[in-house]
């Protein structure tokens, strides 16, 4: 919803919205483009009468903001729709979905093109450091948006992703996850595929050559051409296979790219993982559709800072490094954590500090592979906030390095107590984790 105000703002708009408990870096971004923001939602928000209320899937009936809109008869519509009505039209849009890697490779695949001079359009739900912004029009023809399955509004359940019919559509992996709208994996399947129908025949689907979630998806039917991706040791069948893309590591930080079996370059890049080399693999393989040469697009890897929260680094103080990620699914954090444990060996901690924010996650979803996806850590620290419909202390039997915590502030105490030189702390949220990050860094700085 930010990056959609950031565009209408770009188009000559006056924006101003709504959000409850905005924080950085969006709510500062916000500020710098001259877009007024109201702290919480109320009627009185609209006294300006918009002329157009774009709402986000977040709001529901009973947001006396929602209902002062419907009350009121003004016009309004969903992201999504406004996204296509708006910007989308007559664009080759290059889409990027998938349960887990979207933000970090549309981010890629932006950076991409615009180190080939294409100067794209984009719309990602991060900050990607090689911009600065989430979000901006860019010029014809190219957009490249990261295609979210979760519902588009209140009004409107389809997946948010049927709205931007793409030319050119990476589907990165598929597990299920958004368990308060989505029943099982097979619910989500279907959404996948109706994003499947609207991709022309002309167009290009890239997918990894082993992820059955995508590959049953594709089985209901696909009249797109479909590239392959492999990675060592990550959707790989076999051996024998080979798929039309495949990294081969050279490095824990390095990777050659082959396409048909042929040797296009080698990324060399600081970014670690598995998962970032999958993620690298398929925005070389979307650039090559709309003509930027495998060459090219891997220069452009090799100068890719990366994305705010994914991984980041906030601070180092008395050798303790401290990161900020967004991961909020056992297979993010898991690979997140693997990636960095290749990096900084095993000699060196690391201590994973995590906030189950998301509705899948206060739901207990994921409750019995949470403490598996921590196991590469030497701790993990987990926050216990008020409400969650399951019992998080359970996941300390049989796993000691497992600490939870029922406030911010006994996970600092525990943390400070805890702390060595050369320490790596991951703090893992899709939040603002109750400020956690400037009161740790306050503390260490004192």
């Amino acid at each position: 919803m930010g990056g959609l105000a950031l565009l209408a703002r770009e188009l000559g708009y006056s924006v101003s919205g709504s959000d409850q408990g905005m924080y950085p870096p969006m709510s500062s971004q916000l500020a710098r483009s001259g877009i007024k923001l109201f702290d919480g939602y109320s009627a009185g928000n609209l006294d300006d009468q918009p002329d157009l209320i774009v709402i986000g899937n977040a709001m529901s009936r009973g947001n006396q903001e929602v209902e002062a809109v419907l009350n009121q008869g003004l016009p309004y519509t969903s992201g999504p729709q406004w996204l296509l009505e708006h910007v989308l039209q007559g664009r080759h849009v290059l889409a990027v979905a998938g349960t887990h890697g979207k933000t970090t490779t549309s981010s890629m695949l932006a950076w991409i093109l615009e180190y080939a001079e294409l100067a794209p359009g984009f719309l990602i739900g991060g900050i990607a450091q090689d911009f600065g912004v989430s979000a901006r029009l860019g010029k014809q023809p190219y957009f490249v948006v990261e295609a979210d399955e979760y519902d588009s509004a209140f009004f409107d359940k389809r997946s948010k992703f049927v709205h931007y019919r793409p030319r050119t559509a990476i589907l990165n992996n598929l597990e299920f996850d958004h368990a308060d709208i989505f029943d099982d994996l097979p619910a989500i399947q279907r959404q996948f595929h109706h994003l499947v129908r609207t991709i022309p025949g002309d167009g290009l689907i890239i997918a990894p050559e082993n992820d059955d979630g995508i590959r049953q998806t594709l089985d209901m039917g696909c009249w797109t051409p479909v590239e392959s991706t492999s990675v060592d040791g990550l959707n790989q069948r076999s051996e024998s296979t080979v798929a039309d893309w495949s990294a081969v590591e050279t490095s824990a930080t390095h990777f050659a790219v082959l396409h048909n079996g042929v040797r296009q370059g080698e990324v060399q890049w600081a970014h670690s993982g598995l998962h970032n080399r999958q993620n690298g693999l398929a925005a070389i393989a979307a650039a090559k559709h709309v003509g930027v040469t495998p060459q090219r697009a891997i220069s452009a890897l090799n100068h890719f800072k990366g994305v705010k929260r994914r991984l980041e680094v906030i601070g180092e103080y008395q050798g303790v490094t401290l990161y900020d990620d967004f991961a909020h699914h056992p297979t993010a954090i898991s690979l997140t954590l693997e990636g960095l444990r290749t990096t900084v060996g095993n000699t060196q901690r690391i201590i994973a500090i995590i906030e189950p924010r998301s509705n899948t996650m206060r739901m207990g979803v994921h409750a019995a592979t949470l403490a598996d996806s921590v196991a590469v850590a030497d701790s993990a620290f987990i926050y216990k906030p008020e409400g969650l419909s399951w019992e998080l202390d359970l996941l300390c039997e049989g796993h000691p390095s497992i600490h939870v915590f029922s406030s911010i502030e006994s996970i600092i105490d525990a943390l400070l107590a805890f702390a060595q030189p050369d320490d790596h702390w991951v703090f893992m949220s899709n939040g603002g984790f109750g400020g956690i990050y400037e009161k740790v860094l306050s503390r260490l700085r004192n």
